[in-house]
């Protein structure tokens, strides 16, 4: 996929809706095999998701796996920060 892995400055074609889809699927296979080795952050895991890796960066435009890698870290920061809400908001609740 050309429009993918392509390094030149000139304009790059918009990507089809069968691109995007390839994309989002090897994202979500290899974001599945992070969190099965117990990564948050892209490119942390070492030698754990090559493969997987390997077929997200084939697939998806640089912006995109910029994108996508830094959301799923603010994805999980947001987790906690509700999870922590919640915990204080059921404390004060008690205390009342």
């Amino acid at each position: 996929m050309g429009w993918f892995s392509s390094s030149s400055s000139e304009q790059s074609p918009a990507a089809t809706r069968e691109d995007r889809q390839k994309c989002w699927e090897t994202r979500d296979k290899y974001f599945e095999c992070l969190d099965g080795a117990g990564v948050l952050t892209a490119g942390e895991e070492g030698t754990a998701c090559t493969k997987s890796k390997f077929q997200y960066e084939k697939n998806c435009a640089k912006s995109w796996i910029d994108y996508f890698n830094k959301r799923r870290v603010l994805a999980e920061k947001q987790k906690d920060m509700l999870a922590q809400s919640q915990l204080q908001s059921q404390e004060v609740k008690r205390k009342l």
